[in-house]
């Protein structure tokens, strides 16, 4: 959005400058992009006056001229047409640039005769298009700054250019006046009154409008009138030297007032030429396939459903978007249709977009713009083309109803405090808002017709902020609760959540986040698959189930890492799964899987393949690390995608499991795509009790300083029993003196007999309060015999 600072100042009684303004106009959201200064590239050029122009000796069109300039008299050869004496000039001495024709000014010889600057034309100067002679002025110093004069004789024409970038939730700034009226609010001035006096028509409009009632929800208003008797030149200086200063080309009067309102009141407006009508205008939407020439010059196909500005004989505009070629106006226009509506954002950027146009008016309305300014827009726009072109206006034809926007939301003075953290006494938040345009009734806000962005309170507050500037928003620490040490941040679970993220990387497993949904048949395979957990609208045939378990992630993304030639590797994920599709039936597990061997081979002994053993470690450090403790069970009977053979779970008596580790059934894996074998652990963070002291300080350190006792028994049983059927029977003998069990050989055949085994046990046991006597070791030793003879059946091996 591009502006002069004159331009603003219709609007705004200010005193400030340039520089005060873009600052403020940042602050309030309006962020400048650009200033651009005319004066500034004209500081070098100074007045001189001809006081001796004659004819070139070699050329018919040059004259060589005295003038008097400021640092004497200078020889000057010019061919412009009315370089004469005594005319006042402006003048480029060498060594100065000119950036109409982008060269630097130096000494020259031009037929044999030097040359010592230039005389400018407006054209050289960039102020216009002018280029048929010199720049004559009627008053003036030798030696005066040559934009020095035009600050006090024509100061539009080193206006300063503001450039600013406008956000979709601003279209009020999107109008000179809204620009205004933020910095009014702000304090930088006060607003100018603009009122709209209604023009009286001179006669029945001949031009009769109408809107389909499909079409309606596009348009509920369509306005306009006649003017006849027009004469439609030039526009005015002043118009067009805003016009350019926007990087608007000036093109009639009848046109640039169009486009001046545009941009000074985002009120977009159209002209139709009647004497080119066929008969009345009606709003309607497209039926397909319909053409119309615009004034582009290129033509546009409507599609089904377009909103369209018809006359009796088809299409006239593109409406809210593009006006046509066949009515636009002309020199010879004398009887003029003008039009304002208002049109609904949503299809008007639909149809923009369709048809690849991109103007001001569909900038503006597919952004907002304000639905009450729609006839007194008209009005405004009717007098200055009496103003500027004559004529006789009929009287105003409307079809539908201008939309009632109003909406009012409660203003509460503390929000301000809670939300922004600005303290804003309640008088100036109301004068702020008073300011902007709201409408304040006791607590009630009513907002004006050309905020469609304020939606609520929360608005009302940023208003109020921004208005009073968020620079002075001081940062404040916040309140400390209490004394001492602060409340822990992270939950339990998240704690042992980061400890095992940890410990797993610490082992070399890399992390994995693996979406939550997956296929029907992988979810089978570990017991899910089922309709409580399927998704209603799922993204794809392969993300069409919860997850019932982290592993058939980790073994796809196994499978496409094997595919592309990695073996050897380790993988968790620490997420979600699902039992069910309701919420209770969500819960945190922790998965890691290996695959492959080892490491590579070395000098100092061949890779092996992984086993059920290092996942067994690698699962019992990561519940180490989350706080489990340290005596647990290993049981069998774990789900089937398990190696029945190969697994165990890890639990705190038969119904507390806190994990599983094992090897991965190979039909799983031959379902799955991934070359085997595989080992892997799942783990149950939650099922972690919890400490009973819950303090942040840690616990005395417990040493033993009595000596363990190892004492090694044989046991002979059936070949079927498992060795971890002898491990827990026999650390369940006397919990608090025997510290560990551990199978130390198995024997098979020889003297044992057939369908028997031969397994040894290493039991350490490790005295507290005092030294153990014999006694007490054979005792512990007949308890350990006892409870392995009454699990298993077996007997000590003689």
């Amino acid at each position: 959005m591009k502006f002069t600072l004159s331009w603003l100042k219709d609007h705004l009684d200010t005193k400030a400058s340039v520089d005060e303004i873009a600052e403020a106009l940042t602050d309030l959201g309006l962020e400048v992009e650009d200033i651009v200064n005319p004066g500034d590239k004209l500081g070098d050029f100074t007045l001189g006056y001809v006081t001796q122009a004659e004819q070139h000796p070699d050329a018919d069109r040059l004259r060589i001229c005295k003038v008097d300039t400021d640092e004497g008299e200078l020889q000057i050869i010019c061919g412009a047409p009315n370089a004469r004496q005594g005319i006042t000039v402006v003048v480029a001495k060498p060594g100065v640039y000119v950036p109409g024709i982008d060269t630097t000014i130096g000494v020259g010889k031009i037929r044999g005769v030097e040359s010592f600057g230039m005389m400018a034309s407006e054209r050289e100067l960039e102020l216009s298009d002018e280029h048929d002679g010199i720049i004559e002025l009627p008053s003036g110093e030798v030696g005066e700054r040559f934009v020095d004069w035009l600050a006090a004789n024509d100061p539009a024409k080193v206006d300063p250019v503001i450039e600013i970038a406008i956000t979709p939730n601003r279209p009020d700034a999107l109008g000179v006046r809204g620009i205004a009226r933020d910095l009014a609010a702000r304090g930088l001035g006060t607003l100018k009154p603009r009122n709209v006096d209604p023009v009286e028509g001179a006669f029945a409009c001949p031009v009769k409008v109408s809107i389909n009632d499909d079409t309606l929800d596009g348009c509920p208003v369509f306005a306009g009138r006649v003017i006849r008797g027009v004469r439609n030149g030039p526009s005015p200086a002043w118009l067009q030297n805003r016009l350019r200063a926007i990087g608007l080309r000036p093109i009639s009067a009848l046109v640039d007032v169009t486009n001046f309102f545009t941009f000074d009141r985002n009120r977009p407006l159209h002209v139709f030429d009647v004497d080119k009508m066929q008969g009345n205008l009606r709003v309607h939407r497209a039926e397909g396939g319909e053409v119309l020439e615009a004034l582009d010059e290129r033509s546009y196909t409507f599609q089904p459903g377009m909103i369209m500005i018809s006359d009796d004989e088809g299409p006239e505009s593109i409406a809210g978007v593009m006006g046509g070629e066949p009515t636009g106006v002309s020199e010879e226009t004398t009887t003029v249709f003008l039009e304002s509506a208002f049109w609904d954002h949503v299809q008007i950027a639909m149809t923009g977009r369709a048809l690849k146009i991109n103007s001001d008016a569909r900038y503006r309305f597919e952004r907002g713009v304000d639905p009450e300014f729609t006839l007194p827009g008209l009005e405004l726009a009717t007098r200055m083309i009496l103003d500027l072109c004559g004529g006789e206006p009929s009287e105003m034809v409307v079809a539908g109803d201008v939309p009632d926007h109003s909406r009012a939301y409660r203003l509460d003075a503390a929000r301000v405090q809670s939300l922004v953290g600005m303290e804003i006494p309640e008088s100036e938040q109301r004068q702020s808002l008073t300011r902007l345009g709201f409408r304040l009734e006791g607590m009630m806000a009513h907002v004006p017709s050309w905020r469609p962005d304020v939606q609520g309170e929360a608005d009302l507050v940023e208003e109020v902020a921004r208005i009073a500037s968020l620079t002075k928003l001081v940062g404040k620490p916040l309140p400390r609760l209490g004394s001492g040490i602060p409340r822990p941040v992270m939950t339990p679970m998240q704690r042992r959540e980061q400890a095992a993220r940890r410990s797993a990387a610490a082992l070399g497993y890399n992390e994995c986040v693996t979406y939550s949904f997956i296929d029907r048949t992988s979810a089978a395979l570990f017991g899910g698959g089922d309709d409580a957990t399927m998704l209603e609208n799922p993204i794809s045939s392969e993300m069409s189930h919860m997850r019932p378990s982290l592993l058939p992630g980790l073994l796809q993304a196994a499978a496409r890492n094997q595919a592309r030639g990695f073996h050897d590797f380790g993988l968790f994920e620490i997420g979600a799964a699902f039992d069910g599709g309701e919420p209770e039936q969500q819960h945190t597990q922790i998965a890691g899987l290996l695959v492959g061997r080892t490491g590579p081979k070395n000098v100092h002994g061949a890779a092996r393949a992984v086993d059920v053993f290092d996942v067994k470690s690698d699962a019992e450090a990561v519940l180490a690390a989350m706080g489990a403790p340290a005596k647990v069970q290993i049981l069998r009977g774990a789900e089937g995608w398990w190696h029945p053979g190969r697994h165990g779970k890890i639990c705190l008596g038969p119904k507390k499991v806190l994990g599983i580790f094992g090897e991965v059934h190979p039909k799983v894996l031959a379902e799955m795509d991934v070359k085997g074998p595989v080992m892997a652990f799942t783990l149950w963070p939650e099922e972690i009790p919890l400490p009973r002291k819950t303090g942040a300080t840690r616990p005395a350190l417990a040493l033993r300083d009595l000596q363990p006792v190892d004492r090694d028994f044989a046991f002979v049983v059936d070949q079927q029993v498992e060795a971890l059927t002898l491990v827990n029977a026999a650390a369940g003998a006397d919990k608090a003196l025997i510290d560990e069990v551990r199978v130390f050989d198995e024997f098979i055949g020889g003297s044992l007999g057939e369908g028997k085994k031969s397994i040894a046990l290493t039991v350490r046991l490790q005295p507290t309060d005092k030294t153990l006597t014999e006694a007490e070791i054979e005792a512990a030793s007949a308890k350990i015999v006892e409870k392995v003879a009454k699990a298993t059946g077996g007997n000590l091996r003689g």
